[in-house]
């Protein structure tokens, strides 16, 4: 699971866009935003601060990558990542700390420098990530001015079109038609939304949590009845005109298909992956019968058999690739 946090309130809805899970303060009202200009953050009040604290304190433990960006402009960097958090995270976690620059996010961040506290953790205070990762920073970059140059040609057909009502390209304008526009007007200031209050399940009583259970045995038992039903009205519509012969394979056909459908409906979703050894043995046994059919004189056998070998060796081949990359991550890099 990723969290992240920010002062800025549109970040929330960007965060959740991408997977994340937004870290939301305990709030009962709402919080003025922390935006300032050009995006960076502004000084909190100490109300804001504690809860920024108190909660990073809560998720420090189940962490195991902490990354921190927190600049206000003018100041040293606040500090965000306290020692007594560091001491709570596992053995091996690591802090990227990328405000080292301006002392730092954490504590116990060093400039420069990566330190491995007591208990383990790797703080990473390097200040010269751009050229460290200079193919990533120039693909960054450049991702931004592609954006850039988009904004400036809606019509894309290379004519500039220079929106001022365009908050970026506001904000990037020093001159425009013989006047000087720098500073940009400050954007809108918005709120942070107290977190939203999770209603608590109401509890059951005996009788009523008696009274469902009840209702769901009865819905499954009727669900299964009616199953049972079909199928053997099913059978008995087969037996009547098929050979003796075709009905004994038919039952055990049946019969695999559901104990199969139970096996596999029924195991954790973390067992999945070994099962893959299991399917790939039935699919080599499938591909053993379909090229003995493949020589029928039969031109519908001969194409459900060559349907088959196709599918059991796809299956085959992804199963072989699911158990390689498992057994991968029990071996050393």
């Amino acid at each position: 699971i990723v969290y992240a946090f920010d002062v800025r309130p549109e970040v929330a809805e960007q965060i959740e866009s991408m997977g994340a899970e937004f870290v939301f303060l305990d709030f009962e009202d709402e919080v003025q935003d922390g935006a300032a200009t050009g995006g960076y953050a502004a000084p909190s009040s100490p109300e804001f601060r504690e809860k920024q604290l108190e909660k990073f304190r809560e998720l420090a433990p189940d962490m195991d990558i902490v990354i921190t960006t927190a600049l206000i402009p003018g100041r040293d960097a606040p500090k965000l990542w306290t020692k007594d958090m560091v001491q709570m995270m596992k053995p091996g976690s690591v802090i990227v700390d990328l405000a080292a620059e301006r002392g730092g996010n954490c504590d116990l961040t060093v400039p420069d420098e990566k330190v491995v506290t007591k208990n383990g953790v790797t703080i990473i205070g390097y200040t010269d990530f751009p050229s460290r990762m200079a193919t990533q920073s120039s693909t960054l970059y450049a991702n931004n001015i592609r954006h850039m140059m988009d904004d400036l040609t809606p019509e894309k057909d290379g004519k500039i079109v220079h929106n001022m009502e365009d908050d970026v390209i506001r904000s990037a304008t020093v001159v425009y038609e013989g006047k000087i526009t720098f500073p940009p007007p400050p954007l809108k200031v918005q709120a942070i939304a107290a977190q939203p209050k999770k209603e608590a399940p109401k509890e059951l009583t005996a009788e009523e949590k008696r009274a469902q259970e009840l209702a769901e045995f009865k819905a499954a038992t009727k669900q299964q009845v009616g199953m049972l039903a079909a199928g053997g009205l099913l059978m008995l519509l087969i037996g009547a005109y098929a050979p003796a012969s075709f009905m004994a394979h038919f039952i055990v056909f049946a019969l695999s298909c559901f104990i199969g459908f139970q096996v596999i409906w029924n195991v954790s979703h973390a067992l999945h992956t070994p099962l893959m050894a299991v399917t790939n043995a039935i699919s080599g046994i499938v591909i053993l019968g379909a090229l003995l059919q493949v020589g029928s004189s039969n031109w519908l056998v001969v194409i459900l058999a060559t349907v088959s070998i196709l599918i059991a060796t796809i299956n085959i081949v992804g199963g072989f690739l699911v158990t390689r990359r498992m057994l991968a991550m029990f071996q050393k890099s």
